[in-house]
């Protein structure tokens, strides 16, 4: 409790020191109490909005300002109508969308048939968008009236298109027509989406939305309640705790230090009451890279899936706030996993923590200390060596990296951490180049579990030394593996695709070609000084979360459905200011990080400039680390 206090001690000493450096040019003022301050999902100057490539596009840039079709609530494991009103199969390769009435891009020209069309032709135009790939299996888009539009396929590919439903947005053909090179494009003066906030500013270190009070949606779902959206950049976990508890930051999806103390002294919101506290949203791999001996060997991986404590990672790592994982590593608390999980595959083929079978593995296969130093050798005499890498200032991540080397030392095998920065890192992993490594990036729920394992899987990964963009880091190959996914895509029948997932997770618990870690949490922790109904296990109604594309997963219902805790005035307001001094090179700590650096803070919550930011200065291409 000692170290909390002095924590969040010291981060508000920082915070009040350091906000007198911030220049503040043009200040503005907005209304404390209409006013969110969020932070977690921006990690770099907020100067991409650019729904088309959605890699680049700052968080909220889709789903707030741009909508999509549908939405999609894993709790409930529900695609919803959003922009469309209905969407239906009428065919084996034909899907229709109705949309709803009424609808309206943000400068008041309707949004019609003819923009969805638009929008989906756009990307067979320019192939460097980030859906462009769906026009290898759609085939063309009929506009049947001015709200009606039919997507016929090729080749049908019917659980990709439950994902694309509630990523594509969509945008105006009457703005986007002129645009020739949309790949290169920032879309920051003046976005035009349809959706419930508007850009209203933005600096190096946040961006400021405003809510659209001509939304077409108002008619449907009601007025979300904050007028400003202001979404910051903060560095450290500890500078978030301690804006947390000042009330300077409302939502929070960062990982905390601290939640029982910080939740009993503080009446912090998260969404369980007791351990873990967070809802699990991906799960943390330890990728073995299966292109080298002898981690090409489904045995040898064995033996380490055995070695390895999952529990003694989520303690030691993330304070138990996150739940070790299910042997398959599928998400297993959503519905959307839940119904094809296959229990009696993980009942004859799973493994648990047992270092006495990890040894006994190990010996059968002829690994043992021969030298007498500790560590065994291979079978002809060679030293068992390996690295295990993760970004530098991913504490939790190195913390994990610890405990996995000290669990393998434990049946005498040999693995060293690395902690190189996150370029580095990334081209390793890509490239595979690499022993082993810790990752997570595509491995989180969606509206299907094909494309968890097609991520998990993906078999269409570039040979060692090219990089690959997809998942599978570690190249594993197998056929059936490859026809198991293309048969779930193209299977209409749900009792055949539920075989088909069985199988998978056959394959995957006797060859474990990567080993699942621990859930990863979805870290949520609100104030409840300036607004009310949080969404908890006692109120679940979204899924609280603000990272690049989980607005459309709940996110936006959240906005829909918190309450202000005063009635509206004007006594109160926060200053930001919209021009601030920062660093030329800006650091990127990982979600999950506690890294050192130290972040100014103006008036009303808004955190300012890192004042040594350079020291972590990585890049920045397709995070999506959470």
């Amino acid at each position: 409790m000692r170290k909390l206090i002095v924590a969040i001690v010291v981060g508000m000493f920082f915070l009040s020191i350091f906000g007198q450096y911030s220049v503040a040019a043009d200040q503005i003022q907005l209304p404390r109490e209409e006013t969110l301050y969020v932070g977690g999902g921006l990690w770099s100057q907020p100067n991409n909005f650019n729904p088309t490539v959605s890699w680049a596009a700052v968080t909220g840039t889709i789903g707030l300002i741009y909508e999509t079709l549908f939405t999609y609530d894993p709790l409930k494991d529900q695609l919803e109508p959003w922009l469309a009103e209905s969407g239906e199969w009428t065919s084996d390769n034909t899907y229709r969308v109705v949309l709803k009435e009424g609808l309206t891009w943000q400068d008041g020209k309707p949004l019609t048939a003819e923009d969805v069309k638009f929008t989906f032709d756009y990307a067979k135009e320019h192939q460097g968008l980030s859906y462009s790939p769906i026009w290898g299996w759609l085939k063309e888009v009929k506009v049947v009236d001015d709200r009606t539009v039919e997507f016929v396929f090729s080749e049908p590919h019917y659980e990709e298109w439950k994902y694309w439903l509630y990523s594509i947005a969509i945008i105006p053909e009457h703005i986007w027509k002129d645009i020739k090179e949309p790949q290169s494009f920032a879309n920051t003066e003046n976005p035009v989406g349809s959706g419930m906030y508007k850009l209203y500013r933005t600096d190096q270190m946040r961006f400021i939305l405003v809510r659209n009070d001509n939304w077409w949606g108002i008619k449907y779902y009601g007025k979300p309640a904050p007028k400003y959206i202001v979404y910051v950049i903060v560095y450290s976990n500890n500078l978030a705790l301690s804006m947390l508890v000042k009330g300077d930051l409302d939502w929070s999806n960062f990982f905390i230090p601290g939640v029982p103390d910080v939740k009993s002294k503080y009446g912090i919101v998260t969404w369980f009451d007791k351990e873990p506290y967070h809802l699990p949203i991906n799960t943390a791999f330890l990728f073995l890279n299966t292109q080298k001996a002898p981690l090409n060997d489904p045995q040898f991986r064995r033996a380490l899936a055995y070695a390895i404590n999952p529990k003694e990672i989520a303690a030691r790592a993330s304070q138990n706030q996150v739940k070790p994982a299910d042997p398959t590593g599928l998400l297993i608390d959503y519905p959307v996993f839940k119904k094809i999980y296959y229990p009696e595959a993980v009942k004859e083929y799973g493994f648990t923590y047992d270092p006495a079978k990890a040894s006994e593995i190990l010996d059968q296969l002829g690994y043992k200390d021969i030298n007498g130093d500790g560590y065994r050798e291979t079978p002809d005499g060679k030293p068992l060596k390996f690295t295990i890498e993760v970004p530098y200032g991913w504490t939790d991540w190195m913390e994990m990296t610890r405990v996995i080397s000290e669990n393998l030392q434990m049946v005498g095998i040999r693995v060293d951490p690395t902690f190189p920065d996150y370029s580095k890192y990334w081209d390793d992993i890509t490239k595979g180049q690499f022993d082993m490594a810790i990752n997570n990036f595509g491995s989180q729920v969606y509206a299907t579990p094909w494309q968890w394992f097609n991520w998990v899987f993906d078999p269409n990964v570039a040979p060692v030394g090219q990089a690959t963009y997809s998942g599978n880091w570690g190249r594993y190959k197998n056929e059936r593996v490859a026809e198991l996914l293309h048969m779930i895509n193209v299977e209409k029948d749900d009792n055949k695709k539920i075989q088909y997932y069985h199988e998978l997770q056959e394959i995957f618990l006797k060859d474990l070609p990567y080993i699942p870690l621990i859930y990863n949490g979805a870290w949520f922790e609100a104030s409840p000084q300036y607004w009310k109904n949080w969404p908890t296990e006692h109120n679940p109604y979204a899924l609280p979360i603000t990272w690049q594309n989980y607005w459309q997963m709940g996110g936006a219902k959240v906005l829909l459905k918190l309450e202000p805790v005063q009635a509206t005035s004007t006594t109160t307001s926060s200053t930001t200011s919209s021009s601030v001094p920062t660093s030329s090179s800006t650091s990127s700590p990982s979600p999950t990080s506690t890294s050192s650096t130290s972040s100014t803070s103006g008036g009303g919550g808004i955190c300012g400039p890192a004042l040594i930011i350079a020291l972590a200065a990585v890049p920045l291409l397709l995070r999506k680390r959470r």
